[in-house]
């Protein structure tokens, strides 16, 4: 049989964090899995892993205890995402999918019980519970203030040393920049490419000959997150020996090359495992039958093939992802026709100010869900017992705010599977 005529365990709808997460789930608990979604989240994210950070929203609260934010967030919040997780499950969610990674040679650090504090590429400080090993020790520079040297290159659009040594300068007082050339190039430069060439031996000398001399009374030397996309530890692990110094990555603004080595692990690590991927293809409709069996209508448009399966995990995001769309009138999600819990007039979806501190009702659509993560119909009850739902679909939580994104997609993907699996 081909991929078209297979009957899967699971179909999994979308491609973002929740999307890539509940495929790994599955497809490690032995499931037939097939996934299907466009450009998702993960291909824009700055490779941080958020727990939770922030909580009230309008207060603006930062917390160093992710976990005492996720108690305070549940308590405040009956509905939210975490609120029907237990820790313990929350935190195997997160060691799974960090174990994955680390697997693919894009392994994560952090602390068990606090979170972390790392630059942004606007030179402010975010507090995150997991960051990719070649930025960590970044946190050891910010933490100390050591003396640290700044890189950026000619032709880089989106990340600035001198930006982030103006906002930590007066705080950081031994942070210095530098602008070089990058090896072998010249004129407008793109993030990937630039991956590409540090994966050769001979540019990394190229760039630490060009640092090195002005890195003498420094600790630490930070970079732009460019050094390399497959395996960017071996890059650091050269840099680092070829200049004698600690060296660290900073994310550029988006497209940077974080989200792609994400996407590229991803794509590595999960076609091994057994999982039928639709690359950058959606699912167009969907229907029952009357012992349960989904059909999917898979495709761009254009031309559309059916895929079959036992099961369903609706991770398609919110409007960025396709999982929800808008009308003049409401919200609604558009393969299932699953309710949207949200404002009742489109007025009510923004506040007057677009920077307002308590943020916007829109950002707390989703739909509604079970203890399993099943999806609810407009009577309250389980829609469908075979259908799950993971991620920013999810109603009653804005995760760009609270700083929660990645653990939400990832700890309710985790759950969905667990609830499945238990179910089969």
């Amino acid at each position: 049989m081909n991929r078209y005529e297979t009957l899967y365990d699971v179909m999994v709808l979308g491609a973002g964090f929740a999307g890539m997460a509940a495929t790994l789930f599955a497809a490690e608990r032995g499931l037939r899995v097939a996934q299907t979604g466009a450009t998702g989240g993960i291909d824009f994210s700055t490779g941080f892993l958020d727990l939770m950070a922030v909580h009230p929203v309008s207060e603006g609260r930062v917390w160093d205890d992710p976990w005492a934010a996720v108690e305070a967030v549940t308590q405040a919040v009956p509905h939210h995402p975490y609120a029907r997780i237990p820790r313990e499950r929350i935190r195997a969610a997160i060691d799974d999918f960090t174990a994955f990674l680390a697997g693919q040679k894009l392994p994560y650090m952090g602390y068990d019980d606090r979170n972390a504090c790392i630059l942004t590429p606007a030179g402010t400080v975010k507090r995150t519970y997991r960051v990719p090993q070649t930025a960590w020790k970044g946190t050891l520079a910010l933490r100390d203030k050591a003396p640290t040297l700044l890189v950026d290159f000619h032709g880089l659009k989106g990340y600035s040393a001198r930006q982030i040594q103006e906002v930590q300068g007066p705080r950081w007082p031994h942070l210095k920049t530098l602008r070089v050339e990058f090896p072998g190039s010249m004129g407008e430069l793109y993030p990937e490419h630039m991956a590409w060439t540090l994966s050769s031996p001979e540019r990394c000398a190229e760039l630490a000959a060009s640092v090195k001399e002005h890195a003498r009374d420094v600790e630490y030397i930070g970079f732009p997150a460019v050094l390399g996309l497959n395996d960017p530890l071996r890059t650091v692990t050269m840099l680092e020996e070829m200049t004698g110094k600690h060296v660290f990555e900073i994310p550029t603004l988006p497209p940077s090359i974080t989200g792609p080595r994400l996407r590229a692990t991803f794509d590595r690590g999960l076609a091994p495992r057994g999982v039928c991927t639709f690359s950058q293809k959606l699912v167009l409709g969907a229907e029952r039958d009357s012992e349960g069996i989904f059909t999917f209508h898979v495709g761009t448009g254009q031309e559309t093939r059916t895929v079959r399966a036992r099961n369903a995990i609706l991770a398609s995001g919110r409007f960025f992802g396709k999982g929800l769309r808008a009308d003049r009138a409401s919200i609604h999600e558009p393969v299932f026709a699953i309710p949207v819990t949200q404002p009742q007039q489109r007025a009510q979806w923004h506040r007057t100010d677009f920077f307002d501190p308590r943020g916007h009702a829109v950002s707390m659509a989703g739909i509604e869900t079970d203890a399993a993560q099943r999806p609810l119909g407009a009577d309250g009850t389980v829609l469908h017992e075979n259908l799950y739902a993971a991620g920013a679909i999810l109603a009653h939580h804005d995760w760009t705010r609270m700083k929660c994104g990645a653990g939400i997609a990832i700890a309710t993907a985790y759950n969905a599977v667990e609830a499945l699996t238990g179910r089969l």
